[in-house]
């Protein structure tokens, strides 16, 4: 069965950003690569982009959340835009909770946590980093009520 992991783009604060992101799920880096260490004289990487992320990866669960660094000779990443969002689905609502108030501190809340018109308890929201989430927890999926 295939995998999905999300693959985000940062203007330089990816470090900063998963640094964040750790702190809220918890865990240790799985890889990280600055674009100093892929330089070489067919790829070399300038002074501005050398600490910058090439790749890092935090794994949650079973799952990985991926990110970089876009060099500035590839211009800026419109933080504004709409990206996709990164769903986390939790296994309880004390855990939705947590993460949801871990992630969403100094973001903009578009859904609070609360129990949707669907049936979850769900909410949505921007992280200080320009970042959308989602974080659901679905009692019938796991048979509570």
């Amino acid at each position: 069965m295939a995998t999905i992991n999300p693959y985000i783009n940062f203007n330089g604060n990816a470090e900063e950003a998963f640094t964040f992101y750790k702190s809220v799920f918890g865990g240790e880096f799985g890889e990280i690569v600055r674009f100093k260490d892929i330089s070489s004289p067919e790829f070399p990487i300038g002074d501005a982009d050398a600490h910058k992320i090439m790749r890092i990866v935090l794994p949650i669960g079973k799952n990985i959340l991926i990110a970089n660094d876009i060099p500035e000779s590839m211009g800026r990443v419109n933080e504004n835009e709409n990206r996709s969002k990164i769903a986390v689905t939790a296994d309880s609502k004390e855990e939705a909770d947590n993460i949801f108030n871990g992630l969403s501190a100094g973001g903009a809340v578009e859904m609070p946590m609360a129990e949707s018109p669907w049936g979850t308890y769900f909410a949505m929201f921007r992280d200080k980093y320009g970042i959308e989430w989602t974080v659901e927890f679905d009692a019938k999926s796991i048979g509570q009520k």
